[in-house]
């Protein structure tokens, strides 16, 4: 994989402490997302895990974002915390469709994230198995350790599903290819969504990434809750 085929953003971009570091003193903030546009093009909504999206909402994340784009949606809770799968085919359904119908090419991947309560069973697999629409990028991000194997490797081989890397407390640090495009996620290690990442790190994660055949990959910044987020997206971004 190129350099250009690495695709850097971050999980928020409107953080408060970011301002006077990252967004100039005296722009506004309905103005941040554009001036975040100029650094990063792509960005991580993850809005849509607490609310499910309307249609007037995504219309107005396309109209901001500029040519090129990618948007990733988190997808809402009440299939991935609340029902785990389990007879929501209409609340999959409604979110996909909103997604494709507004924000057309500007759409990147569908992202799964499951809580730790969700362990790895053959029956919990099948199920998200069937659930899924295949004409989407789906990524799915497990926060249990059980998932790691090669079962679950090969199931997502086989249905084209990328298997969300993660730098996440207690979890397995791997990159894990089961598609043509790679997703990682970054919270924060040790402290969740604060603890930024050391140079070294994010140098080493890049070459890692080269060495990968995905087409493209979507790395996310999700230690946005300091200024650590912003920094490292723009550090690595530049590498």
């Amino acid at each position: 994989m190129d350099k250009k085929s690495i695709i850097t953003g971050c999980s928020s971009f409107n953080e408060a402490n970011w301002k006077g570091v990252f967004y100039p003193e005296d722009l506004p903030r309905k103005a941040w997302f554009e001036y975040y546009c100029r650094f990063f093009n792509t960005y991580e909504m993850n809005g849509t895990f607490y609310k499910f999206p309307t249609e007037k909402t995504l219309a107005n994340w396309y109209t901001k974002a500029p040519e090129g784009f990618r948007f990733s949606v988190k997808m809402y809770k009440g299939v991935t915390h609340y029902r785990k799968f389990v007879d929501c085919a209409r609340e999959l359904s409604g979110f996909y469709e909103v997604c494709r119908n507004q924000l057309r090419e500007k759409l990147g991947c569908i992202l799964f994230q499951l809580p730790p309560s969700f362990h790895y069973s053959e029956a919990r697999l099948q199920l998200l198995l069937d659930a899924l629409d295949y004409s989407f990028t789906n990524a799915v991000e497990f926060r249990h350790s059980s998932w790691w194997q090669e079962s679950v490797y090969e199931a997502f081989r086989k249905k084209g599903i990328v298997f969300c890397n993660v730098s996440y407390p207690a979890m397995p640090e791997t990159l894990v290819a089961t598609a043509d495009t790679g997703y990682v996620r970054l919270h924060g290690v040790p402290k969740l969504f604060y603890s930024g990442y050391a140079d070294a790190t994010l140098h080493q994660l890049h070459h890692d990434l080269l060495e990968q055949h995905w087409e493209k990959a979507f790395v996310y910044f999700n230690n946005t809750a300091s200024v650590e987020g912003i920094r490292n997206a723009l550090s690595f971004d530049n590498l």
